[in-house]
């Protein structure tokens, strides 16, 4: 390895290794370990490991080496906000921590690259290795891993799943959590299993009821369209019917304050790494319904949706026509998860059958660090519990619209670049 890399080899440390004690008593062995802990701010020095960790399968498309390193491009982010923290167990890549330098309200903080973009995260491990070393061993892990940090006060890790790899508080350790979302994920081993669990009698006379209304209007077709496919247009819509729903909710347009268009039109592009399936729904030509998705091994991440604001044709119900025919797509081609992200809707509630909690994970530096970390779990309990409350979150997005409106902040052309440390 190359650049700016520190290691630290630990003390020896002891684990516990479920079946691997006497026949005779099926006690666990204690096992013993050598930590060794790399940090480099070169995203090509630990793509060897990284690739090797998710050779199976990821939790979220921010595990993903190629997404993340088209990221850290489009954003042009110095290496010195950029740390990635590989956690090696007797010289074995064990887990790895992809971590962003910035500024938030001027403190700097460690945490995810993408922030809400990519639904839920987690450390890039081999969940299997990470299982076996036991509460303490991971403990020491975490540890060794987050003592090589310096440069911010805090590690702030958002939205990791309780349950990853078929293992249950694997990162139990690390940090202190607190739980305030619920990820939502179709899990079926073919369309067929989908359809007869998830769709009722009912539910199929509804579907083809709204199905009937949108193809009164016209011609309805659906598609898959991929890199090498041309889908600057579809992109460029989805995008228009996002900003247009934002607009009509009272919700600043984060696809647009954040310039993050273009990376999701870069990531579409051949040769960027990163696997897009675009699956599009026209009527009379006309693009209804979008979703912007990414593909790792059997797994479908839907990242991104949107449908027309056209009242007449919402009737016909663009937006849940173009999931059925997803849902049949996604399973049909065997795929096994199609994850929706995190936050409530009809539509997930209708075909999500796994849901899995989401914890915030928080890791002080410094005694400052601490402080904020405490501060910052008290304000995600008060802002979900602004969420439950429906006229209070109507309130709070009434005035962050007439704040946005003075500010002239989301439109097109008032956006500017900003530090990519921000």
């Amino acid at each position: 390895m190359s650049g700016s890399i520190y290691t630290l080899q630990s003390a020896a440390i002891a684990f516990e290794a479920p079946g691997l004690g006497g026949e005779a008593t099926g006690a666990q062995a204690m096992l013993h370990g050598r930590i060794d802990v790399l940090v480099t701010s070169r995203i090509e020095d630990v793509e060897a490991a990284w690739r090797q960790l998710t050779s199976t399968s990821i939790e979220s498309p921010g595990q993903s080496f190629d997404f993340i390193r088209l990221w850290v491009a489009d954003r042009k982010l110095p290496e010195s906000a950029q740390f990635y923290v590989l956690g090696l167990v007797d010289g074995q890549p064990v887990a790895l921590l992809p971590l962003h330098r910035k500024r938030v309200y001027g403190m700097p903080i460690f945490t995810w690259f993408p922030g809400a973009n990519a639904g839920c995260y987690a450390p890039v491990a081999d969940m299997d290795r990470l299982a076996a070393l036991g509460s303490d061993g991971r403990a020491a892990l975490w540890s060794a891993m987050t003592s090589k940090l310096s440069g911010a006060g805090v590690v702030y890790l958002r939205s990791i799943p309780v349950e990853v790899g078929g293992h249950a508080g694997l990162f139990d350790q690390l940090g202190s959590t607190i739980s305030v979302e619920t990820l939502y994920r179709s899990h079926y081993s073919s369309w067929a299993e989908c359809d007869t669990l998830q769709r009722s009698k009912t539910r199929r006379k509804h579907d083809r009821q709204q199905g009937d209304r949108l193809a009164a209007m016209g011609e309805v077709t659906f598609c898959e369209l991929r890199n090498s496919d041309d889908t600057d247009c579809a992109i460029e819509t989805m995008f228009q019917q996002r900003s247009a729903r934002f607009e009509a909710m009272g919700i600043r347009d984060p696809f647009v304050h954040d310039r993050l268009i273009g990376f999701y039109h870069q990531a579409a592009k051949p040769g960027s790494g990163v696997d897009v399936r675009l699956h599009v729904l026209r009527l009379n030509g006309d693009i209804v319904a979008v979703r912007y998705n990414v593909v790792h091994h059997r797994r479908m991440f839907c990242l991104i949706s949107s449908m027309t604001d056209d009242p007449e044709i919402q009737h016909g119900s663009p937006g849940k026509q173009c999931l059925l025919h997803v849902m049949q797509t996604v399973f049909d081609q065997g795929f096994t998860t199609f994850d929706m992200g995190s936050g409530f809707t009809d539509e997930k509630r209708h075909w999500c059958n796994v849901q899995t909690p989401l914890r915030q994970h928080y890791i002080g530096l410094t005694p400052l660090g601490a402080l904020t970390a405490r501060a910052h779990q008290n304000f995600q309990r008060t802002r979900a519990a602004i969420k439950a409350h429906p006229k209070l979150k109507s309130w709070i997005r009434n005035l962050r619209h007439w704040g946005d409106q003075i500010t002239g902040a989301g439109r097109r052309d008032a956006v500017k670049p900003s530090d990519p440390s921000e």
